[in-house]
């Protein structure tokens, strides 16, 4: 099978690095172990402890690509060495105020403008609540009227949105929007709807993320479609699962509403192929940027772009995983022709431990990632053993 070729799949990895990258995996496959480790992490900031070199050496180096854009990259080359694009994204998580929505701003703009500088580089990617205030995406979701003072930061808000997407434009750097929690996410629905019609009229520069562990997701796509045929212009999208399926059925459940989280997790499955299929068919329409580590969506992308008559390198077409997972994908896939980029996240390691810890909660929630990614790195020393 094309996805188990360790070899492949882990050819930038030293032996050293692929047995820390196994015990990482291994803390991380337990909740436990994982509670323990982020509480003690904190405890250890709190009390100024010396802890930040061991964070730097372990699980940054993992899943990081450097404290800023010069060192990320040097990533970046070694991972286009090998077929495998990057998009750089400032993981450094801000509070919610006006003056670090316009310093997260400067960042993209920062990025977008880096990326135009270098020709190995395509993507870029923001978080919308990094510019932009949850309380008012809430308001403006739940269309509840908007006193004088909350429009004028609304008009901020769609400002920002419309600089990072001009600059993008400008510079022909595709711009991946991420996707927020649902009761955010009607409201960024309609601003990135805004930015595609009037920047994507020529070609695909901006995606909207769509997690497709929602059960109206597959509507949305719907009207999407009719609305770019309508105003003429095309539709770029992130097609993942998501990754806020517990914080919205508690907030379902404690405020009696029906969860918007499909049943199942089979359901999701069932969701996120019948989304990849639906924009496949649609690609007079539509661009696909295809963020998963599951392996048999991959395969189920594979056999439809095959049947299709699609080329393995459309350039409509991208497969993108997180940096330091699933390798096995973005390496095999890269190798034979497929357009393949890998998210790498940066920022100073102080500042970016927040999504460190993030990232160890989310694996650990996930069943099956850990554990395939343990039993992989397990084939390859054996196989480097044998040699």
């Amino acid at each position: 099978m094309l996805l188990d070729n360790t070899k492949n799949g882990f050819i930038l990895k030293s032996n050293f690095e692929l047995i820390k990258a196994y015990f990482l995996f291994k803390i991380i496959s337990s909740r436990t172990l994982t509670n323990f480790g982020k509480n003690l992490l904190k405890l250890c900031l709190k009390l100024r402890l010396p802890i930040l070199f061991i964070v730097k050496a372990t699980v940054f180096r993992q899943f990081c690509s450097g404290e800023n854009l010069q060192e990320s990259f040097k990533t970046v080359k070694k991972l286009n060495d090998r077929k495998v694009k990057s998009y750089l994204h400032y993981s450094v998580e801000s509070q919610e105020n006006e003056k670090t929505y316009d310093n997260s701003l400067k960042e993209v703009i920062k990025s977008i403008e880096f990326a135009a500088s270098k020709d190995i580089l395509d993507f870029t990617v923001f978080k919308p609540t990094a510019i932009a205030s949850s309380e008012i995406l809430n308001k403006v979701n739940e269309k509840k009227e908007l006193s004088d003072f909350e429009k004028g930061l609304h008009d901020r808000i769609l400002d920002r949105f419309d600089i990072i997407c001009r600059t993008a434009f400008e510079n022909q750097i595709k711009v991946l929007v991420d996707a927020e929690e649902s009761w955010l996410q009607g409201a960024i629905d309609d601003i990135v709807l805004k930015m595609m019609i009037k920047y994507n009229t020529h070609s695909t520069i901006v995606y909207n993320t769509s997690q497709m562990y929602r059960h109206d997701r597959l509507k949305y796509l719907n009207e999407l479609k009719k609305l770019s045929i309508e105003n003429g212009f095309y539709v770029g999208i992130k097609l993942v699962r998501g990754a806020y399926i517990e914080k919205e059925n508690k907030r379902a459940i404690k405020r009696n509403y029906k969860s918007p989280i499909c049943e199942s997790k089979n359901v999701t499955d069932i969701n996120f192929n019948e989304g990849a299929r639906f924009i496949l068919s649609n690609l007079d329409n539509f661009s696909l940027f295809c963020g998963s580590h599951n392996e048999k969506s991959i395969y189920d992308i594979l056999e439809i772009m095959k049947d299709e008559g699609i080329k393995k390198n459309d350039s409509k077409i991208w497969f993108g995983q997180l940096y330091g997972m699933s390798d096995n994908i973005s390496f095999n896939l890269a190798e034979e022709g497929y357009n393949v980029i890998k998210y790498l996240p940066f920022g100073p390691v102080k500042e970016v431990i927040p999504y460190l810890i993030r990232r160890a909660e989310e694996n650990t929630s996930v069943k099956g990632q850990t554990s395939r990614e343990l039993e992989l790195i397990k084939k390859e020393l054996k196989r480097r053993r044998s040699n």
